[in-house]
């Protein structure tokens, strides 16, 4: 179902921004019987985004009412929050922009994730390469383009999810995930100034790292770094924790670290 500025509705404006140019930003979130996990995070990653792409923050607190009251009450379920500069506008200016939309759908949770969660699964490689981009880097616009290319790469080769690396063989993330691994002691994710997206729980892997004292670097690495993990893990809002036991013929133990993890996000 969904709704638009909190009204039930299934269409919008063909002049709305986000149709025309991908203007505005967006979040995926988990709820557990009807509860929003981790909004305060999602809350604020919505707000750095808004204001980079200069639109006006809205009411959170309405927002916040909103997605209660759309928010199904299953064991675990899903809400997606959109939000757009809103109608009008000629070409790409942003002059004589209508107020904002907010679009909000729910969803049900995706049942494979539990045993995806308990038994691991494969990735593989995505041909597609992202561009560098670091003044849209690390946030979740509405345009992705890159990201539908890049899964569409990796279903035409019959796999579940698959790596992405930048123009220069870096790793940036899975299609769906950020990726993280740990190699000895250390836990490692990619560096996300570039290219990629930052999700709400990859930040919350790397707070939990910290508080932890489990050592953790962020930097630029190539597959050859991958190859030598002892253990690797995606993440998203949705998922939370998922451990990877394939990528190509190489294979991986699902280890202490990833379950720690789990323990921690996996309600």
């Amino acid at each position: 179902m969904f709704w638009v500025n909190g009204l039930p509705c299934n269409t919008i404006s063909l002049t709305d921004r986000s149709f025309q140019y991908g203007d505005g930003c967006f979040t995926t979130m988990l709820t557990t019987h009807g509860e929003i996990q981790h909004w305060q995070e999602h809350q604020s990653r919505m707000q750095r985004c808004l204001e980079l792409l200069n639109i006006a923050q809205p009411d959170w607190k309405q927002v916040h009412e909103w997605l209660k009251n759309a928010a199904i009450h299953d064991p675990k379920s899903g809400l997606r929050l959109n939000i757009t500069r809103g109608e009008g506008g000629r070409g790409y200016s942003s002059l004589g922009i209508s107020e904002m939309n907010v679009v909000i759908s729910d969803f049900a949770y995706p049942t494979h994730y539990e045993q995806w969660a308990e038994q691991g699964i494969e990735l593989g490689m995505c041909n597609r390469r992202l561009g560098l981009n670091p003044i849209l880097a690390g946030h979740k616009h509405n345009n992705r383009l890159e990201q539908v290319l890049a899964k569409q790469d990796i279903d035409e080769q019959g796999l579940l999810d698959g790596i992405v690396l930048d123009i220069h063989d870096q790793i940036i993330e899975t299609t769906m995930a950020n990726l993280f691994w740990v190699t000895g002691d250390t836990l490692y994710t990619p560096s996300l100034e570039n290219s990629g997206v930052s999700g709400v729980m990859r930040q919350l892997v790397i707070t939990c790292a910290k508080k932890q004292g489990i050592p953790i670097k962020v930097g630029q690495y190539s597959l050859t770094d991958l190859r030598q993990a002892d253990e690797i893990f995606i993440t998203n809002s949705i998922c939370t924790v998922v451990p990877i036991i394939k990528i190509n013929k190489s294979t991986f133990t699902i280890g202490s670290n990833t379950r720690n993890f789990q323990e921690n996000f996996n309600s």
